[in-house]
């Protein structure tokens, strides 16, 4: 517990942890879980994943089961954003004509960790979740999404494509979007966050080598007071 002056009763600390792309990533997911673990050193905690989790890597089916189970725990402490990834995979699913665009992006390897070999063969409970998944979190100070948001437009902005999917004019204007914004989709292949004045980009290209990372919040700023990783 923090006190302030004359003895005033201060809440305790919240920290929030922001969970860039995992892409079946399994092994670094649970590693990253149990840094954030221990870093909480018991202080109140929430977890905000930034979607794909899916494609590429060697355990899509893995990484959501598990991401499944922490938030099934802690309902009110755990939200889990869609990706475009997860948005191409329920495109495959519900239309056949579209199911190449996802199996040449990656979509192979999570069928097979799925142990299927089409789309529409997936675990109707993981459409399910993945189908009710939000496209955007906001709290005091921050937005999170997968992708992004247009400048200029309302925010957060009320296109769902542009938030699965934007980078440009996204990346590279300096926009203030009213809060600080957390997001990811965008692989930075050095393995390191990417910190701008109104913006970071969580996704270090873990799949590709680099680093699962996750950022760490408080009430008191928009940006990263710190970041965990795992290469």
């Amino acid at each position: 517990m923090r006190w302030g002056s004359h003895a005033e009763k201060v809440e305790p600390l919240v920290l929030t942890y922001a969970i860039g792309d995992i892409h079946g990533c399994l092994n670094h997911l649970r590693v990253l879980l149990d840094k954030i673990e221990e870093h909480r050193a018991g202080r109140a905690r929430k977890l905000v994943f930034l979607g794909d989790y899916i494609d590429r890597g060697p355990d899509s089916a893995g990484v959501i089961a598990l991401v499944r189970k922490v938030q099934e725990r802690e309902p009110g402490n755990v939200v889990c954003l869609m990706g475009n990834h997860e948005d191409l995979m329920l495109h495959a699913h519900y239309v056949p004509g579209l199911r190449y665009n996802w199996l040449m992006n990656g979509g192979s390897a999570a069928l097979r960790s799925f142990g299927i070999a089409s789309p529409e063969d997936l675990p109707s409970d993981v459409v399910r979740w993945v189908k009710d998944l939000p496209t955007f979190h906001e709290d005091g100070q921050r937005f999170y999404v997968h992708a992004g948001f247009r400048p200029g437009m309302a925010t957060p902005d009320p296109d769902e494509h542009t938030r699965l999917w934007i980078r440009e004019p996204f990346l590279s204007e300096q926009h203030d979007f009213g809060k600080y914004v957390i997001h990811g989709h965008t692989p930075l292949h050095a393995g390191e966050p990417e910190v701008h004045p109104y913006r970071t980009n969580l996704d270090t290209a873990c799949v590709y080598g680099g680093a699962l990372t996750a950022g760490v919040f408080t009430d008191e700023r928009g940006p990263a007071i710190q970041f965990l990783q795992v290469e």
